[in-house]
């Protein structure tokens, strides 16, 4: 599954946004096994923002950072542990905007099967790991009603060990599903990929 994956990735275009705005970067970790599963952390339910929410390991850029993959990589050492020789990084998927206006960047990596991971309890109440097949059979998924720029969209959703994935994190995913396994899992375009263009390199 995952030569497959990386081999879509890399003719992968994905969106970028043309304006510009305060930036975050997550790591999308894939375990390196016949079945990948998909790292997600439960956040804090003390976080001042997403408190209590299924998220990827990520957060906003900070000024020392290069770049954002230099962002997802570090918020990934400081929540769960996982350094950055330990992940092979194989692309990126489309920016997206979150509730709160940043500009997320999501990157896909690749990880041992076995590597251990370690929650900061500051800012992680649980790590938990989805397998792909999962998340790619059509009987385990539900759709959600969110808000987002004054609309109420149906977006899917899924439900694991009494959480929920959704919102940003589940749309995240379903690029992924949809880019590299050919899930055809219908999702609206975001407001932010109406009102912008797709990739440029000038972006």
């Amino acid at each position: 599954m995952l030569d497959q994956l990386r081999q879509r990735l890399q003719h992968h275009r994905p969106w970028r946004l043309r304006t510009r705005g305060r930036e975050a970067g997550v790591l999308v970790a894939l375990t390196d096994c016949a079945d990948p599963e998909v790292i997600l952390t439960l956040r804090s339910p003390h976080l001042s923002t997403h408190s209590g929410e299924v998220a990827f390991p990520g957060g906003k850029r900070d000024p020392e950072d290069i770049d954002l993959l230099a962002t997802a990589m570090r918020e990934a050492q400081e929540e769960v542990d996982l350094w950055p020789e330990q992940v092979e990084i194989i692309g990126s998927l489309g920016q997206v905007v979150s509730k709160h206006r940043l500009q997320v960047m999501p990157w896909v990596g690749v990880m041992a099967a076995n590597q251990p991971l370690q929650a900061n309890p500051d800012e992680i109440a649980r790590i938990f790991r989805v397998p792909l097949s999962y998340l790619l059979a059509p009987e385990n998924r539900c759709l959600e009603s969110i808000r987002f720029g004054g609309q109420v969209r149906q977006v899917p959703a899924w439900r694991w060990q009494g959480e929920v994935i959704w919102g940003l994190t589940a749309y995240i995913l379903t690029e992924l599903l949809n880019v590299g396994f050919d899930a055809g899992i219908p999702m609206r375009p975001r407001p932010e990929h109406l009102e912008t263009h797709p990739h440029d390199p000038s972006c």
